[in-house]
């Protein structure tokens, strides 16, 4: 159903528990590429040719240098006013929960706290072989090393091919249905298990809203839809009325 804003606000600000699955759409508007269609060829090559763990074992230079591309760009990037809103909303609510499935870091640095990062995030890197794990956002070498085995070390995302980790799903599942209301924003809702979470939510009781710039396959199944730019429809939800008198 489309709503309007001050139907989803009323929702927003009667819940105690919200839960915020957010897609490629948020970080797009600051200016973070989603790597699919035509936009999403680098050197010729899918993302999802080089973000593969039999990539990696082929040619991890080639993975590395791509990795290392999209660090450098974004380096750029700014949180935009919907990751703001959605930091402001969380810092309003009894209990929130922000599952993500963008690998940016945008959400912390726009201030969220309680973020379940269901893909990684690109500003981490492990060590396959060992316990390592870091979050680094200066320039990486080529091919960076473990300082304690000296393996090479990969980006801490979770390629094509590859499983959740199991502990922010299992998370994010709790999260989902233990919601009062679930906000999914910015994704077309395709990819699992993320696309089940509206469904999980929706089963155990919670509102489910929509907001993306256009309809998604999943828009028929949401009890309440908004159409347009995440940065300018999420702080409205968060306006608060003037105080007369």
């Amino acid at each position: 159903m489309i709503a309007s804003i001050e139907t989803v606000k009323a929702l927003v600000d009667g819940a105690e528990r919200i839960v915020v699955l957010t897609g490629a759409g948020v970080s797009a508007e600051s200016g973070v590429p989603t790597f699919r269609g035509a936009d999403g060829l680098w050197n010729g090559l899918r993302a999802e040719d080089l973000a593969h763990p039999e990539a990696f074992a082929r040619d991890p230079q080639k993975v590395w240098d791509f990795y290392n591309w999209r660090r450098d760009m974004l380096r750029q990037c700014r949180p935009n006013p919907a990751h703001e809103a959605l930091a402001a909303m969380e810092a309003a609510t009894p209990s929130f929960n922000l599952i993500t499935q963008n690998v940016d870091g945008l959400h912390q640095q726009a201030g969220s706290e309680s973020v379940l990062e269901l893909h990684g995030n690109i500003w981490r890197v492990r060590c396959p072989q060992c316990t390592f794990k870091t979050e680094d956002h200066d320039v990486l070498p080529p091919l960076p090393k473990c300082p304690g085995c000296n393996a090479l070390l990969r980006p801490d995302v979770v390629w094509f091919g590859e499983q959740l980790e199991p502990g922010t799903l299992h998370s994010s599942v709790e999260a989902a249905a233990n919601a009062d209301i679930l906000l999914v924003i910015g994704t077309s809702g395709l990819v699992q298990p993320a696309a089940s979470l509206a469904d999980l939510a929706n089963r155990h009781g919670a509102v489910t809203v929509e907001v993306n710039l256009e309809p998604t396959p999943n828009t028929g199944f949401m009890d309440f839809a908004l159409h347009g730019k995440a940065g300018e429809i999420l702080p409205r939800l968060m306006l608060q009325p003037l105080l007369i008198g």
